[in-house]
This record gives structure tokens, C-alpha cells and sequence, in this order.
């Protein structure tokens, strides 16, 4: 895969508060993330993890080093419409980004201000909505739907934006299970059939687990990256840093200190079958 999107030695400082010195909230950030890569990010909140999302269609612009997205560099002006086409932005909560009272108005605000024909729109519009399954509720408002439905929605008003590369900065934070389970099949859906490139911020170990790569942030720098096995193996560094791991991973960690070798889990399916090697036969009865 073709790399998509690179944070060259990226530093970043929001603007101090009176009377304060400026602090950098990322020192020498480097990632890079591949076209048609499905990618978590992961770390504690004020590590950087939403800073590095905004940078990456450009919201905010590093004050050192590089962002390029598709080889076009943030800080360029002539490109900025270019980079937040092919970058959209999911927050993690969902009405800050709806705002019409009408579902498929609201999926339509975003390709209206690029400017796109009436009819292209409405092909748009009804694309989306059918991709993140909320075609029915085209007529809708916005503020009967649950909130899983809302993420779904404020989903579909950037895939009709027709981006390369979706964001999102903890979509599923403020939802129950069932929410959090359809915006997870939604994204991992636009991944897999679309190739669209997913960025998804979470603090949720089974999300992270599920992804191709894991990067994991500790203060404002990479800690360390590599295959969701890569990263939760290395449980002693990451419980260094106060980082969770999966819960599978957990127990089977435990119990290789009890002496038991056990391999790295990532889930209940994998951890149920390491456990079955330690079990006594069933006897026929």
C-alpha cells in the first residue's frame, strides 16, 4: 500500500493562556499512515491523539515539521479545500456535527459547499446514507435518531464528501454497546469494500484490536506501533505507561506469570482456545 498520509518530526503548541509560556502538546511526532489502512491510535486523553486528527485535514497546522496528505503539504492555502475533501473529520460527539433538521439535508451540507451539482448531490446523499444503512431514515430529524444512528449519519455527511481517508476522534465514546457495535461494523464495512483509509481514535482495547495497525501516543511522542499482536504483547511496557491492554491479553499475561506459556491473546475466541490446551479431555459418558 502506498503511503497516504506523513507527520514528518511534527511539533504542535496550542496558544498559551495569559500570563502562561506556550507548551507543545507533540515534540517530534513521525507516523505515517497507508492508503486503504484501517489504523488506531491510541493513548491517554492529552497525549495528542485529537491534536494529531486535526492536523491531519489540516484544522490545525504544525508550528514545526511536516504534514503531507497525498504528497499536498497542510500549510499550503491552495490545497486546504483539496486536503479536507480527501481528510474527513468524525468527532466523538455527533451533534456537534449535525446541522440541519432533516437527515439527508444534513448529509448534503458538506458536498453543497464544495460547490457540487444539484444532481451529483443528490446521488451522493443517497449513496451515503445506503453505505452507513440509514437510507429509510433519509426524512427524518436528526434529533429522534439514538445516538449510534447520529454517528452513522455524521458518518455518511463525510462519505459524501467522497474522502480517501475517514478520521475519527473517539466516535463511539458517548454510545451504549449497540451503538458502538454499528458504528464499528459501519466503518470496518467502508474499509473493507470501499478501501477507504480509517483512522480510528479509541480507548477501547477490542476496537484497537480489530485494526490492521496500532500506534500508541504517550506524551505528545509514539511510544510504539506495529500489528495489534506487535503492540499488545509488549504488556510490561505499556502497563509502564499506565496503558490498558484487552482483557484477553490481560489474563493470559497473568497467567504466564504464574508459569503457564501462554501466548499473546487479543480476544475471547483465542484466549478460550489457549486455556482449552491446559484442560483435561471431556470423558464420554
Amino acid at each position: 500500500m502506498s503511503e497516504f498520509i506523513s507527520a514528518q518530526d511534527v511539533s504542535f503548541a496550542y496558544d498559551p493562556e495569559e500570563g502562561q509560556a506556550p507548551r507543545n502538546v507533540l515534540e517530534g511526532v513521525s507516523m505515517r499512515i497507508r492508503r486503504g489502512e484501517f489504523v488506531a491510535l491510541l493513548g491517554h486523553n492529552g497525549c495528542g491523539k485529537s491534536t494529531m486528527a486535526k492536523l491531519f485535514n489540516a484544522m490545525l497546522l504544525p508550528t514545526g515539521g511536516k504534514v503531507f496528505v497525498d504528497g499536498m503539504d497542510t500549510v499550503d492555502e491552495a490545497v486546504l479545500y483539496e486536503i479536507r475533501r480527501r481528510v474527513g473529520l468524525v468527532l466523538q460527539n455527533p451533534d456537534n456535527q449535525l446541522v440541519a433538521s432533516v437527515v439527508e439535508e444534513d448529509v448534503a451540507f458538506g458536498p453543497e459547499n464544495l460547490g457540487v451539482p444539484p444532481e451529483e448531490i443528490r446521488r451522493r446523499v443517497d449513496e451515503a446514507l445506503k453505505a452507513v444503512e440509514m437510507y429509510d431514515f433519509r426524512l427524518n430529524a436528526p434529533y429522534k435518531l439514538s445516538g449510534g444512528q447520529k454517528q452513522r449519519v455524521a458518518i455518511a455527511g463525510i462519505i459524501a464528501m467522497q474522502p480517501d481517508c475517514i478520521v475519527l476522534d473517539e466516535p463511539t465514546a458517548m454510545l451504549d454497546p449497540r451503538g458502538r457495535s454499528e458504528v464499528l461494523r459501519t466503518i470496518h464495512r467502508l474499509n473493507r469494500e470501499q478501501g477507504i483509509t480509517i483512522v480510528l481514535i479509541t480507548h477501547y482495547m477490542d476496537e484497537a484490536v480489530q485494526a490492521d495497525r496500532v500506534i500508541v501516543m504517550d506524551d505528545g511522542n509514539v511510544l510504539t506501533e506495529g500489528t495489534p499482536r506487535e503492540v499488545f504483547s509488549q504488556v510490561e511496557l505499556l502497563k509502564k505507561h499506565q496503558l490498558d491492554v484487552p482483557q484477553a491479553t490481560e489474563l493470559t499475561y497473568r497467567l504466564r506469570g504464574m508459569g503457564f506459556p501462554m501466548p499473546c491473546t487479543l480476544n475471547e475466541e483465542e484466549c478460550v482456545e489457549a486455556l482449552a490446551a491446559y484442560l483435561p479431555p471431556v470423558q464420554a459418558g
